[in-house]
Order: C-alpha cells, then structure tokens, then sequence
C-alpha cells in the first residue's frame, strides 16, 4: 500500500522510511488540530472575559417573528403545519416554535 501526497511524492507504507514519513505526517496534522483547537478556546475565554454572551440570545427569532401572526392565523383556520410550512417556506419545526410560544405567551397573560 502506498500514500500518494498532494504534492506527487508517493510514501510506499510497507517501507520503513514510508511508515517513518506517514506517522510524521500524521502528527504534524494532529499538532496542527490542536492549535486549532487551543486557539478556539482562547478566543471564546477572552471574549467572555469581556462579557459577550456567546450562542444565540433569548428573543432573537426574526424569521418566525416575522411570520408568527400569519402562521397564528393559518393555525386558527385549522392548515396542517405542514401545508403552513410549504406555503411560507420555512420548516415545520419553526411552525410548531411559534405556536408553542404563542400558547405560553397566552397562559401567562391570563
């Protein structure tokens, strides 16, 4: 078996330089992974260190937001959330948030 490098350079795997060239390859690019990864790391440490919230806040639904009363409305009018879903172009799972949301909304405000 041989590995055939990016570059043109054949390694033969069953030589011993072949298996020397493979394994310092495959540890460069686990080095490289790691860096990678530690430097991720740093970044979302520093950022919360400076108080960003990171991930997707509380509220911020524009397209369901935006589309909420004529879903409320097609709901009301009995469609199935997947006739909803196909006719406005977003996902059934966005129809059965909005509803869910609307329905707990309306159990608090009573």
């Amino acid at each position: 078996m041989s590995v055939v490098a990016m570059s043109g350079m054949t390694f033969e795997l069953s030589t011993p330089h072949g298996r020397m060239m493979a394994t310092l390859l495959a540890g460069i690019a686990q080095f490289e992974r790691d860096l990678l990864s530690e430097r991720v790391k740093s970044g979302l440490a520093a950022a919360k260190a400076r108080g960003k919230k990171l991930g997707r806040q509380l509220g911020q639904r524009p397209k369901s937001d935006k589309f909420a009363p004529k879903v409320l409305k097609a709901v009301d009018e009995r469609q199935s959330y997947r006739w909803i879903a196909r006719d406005r172009g977003i996902s059934k799972n966005t129809i059965g948030d909005i509803v869910k949301r609307d329905r707990e909304n309306n159990l608090f405000s009573h």
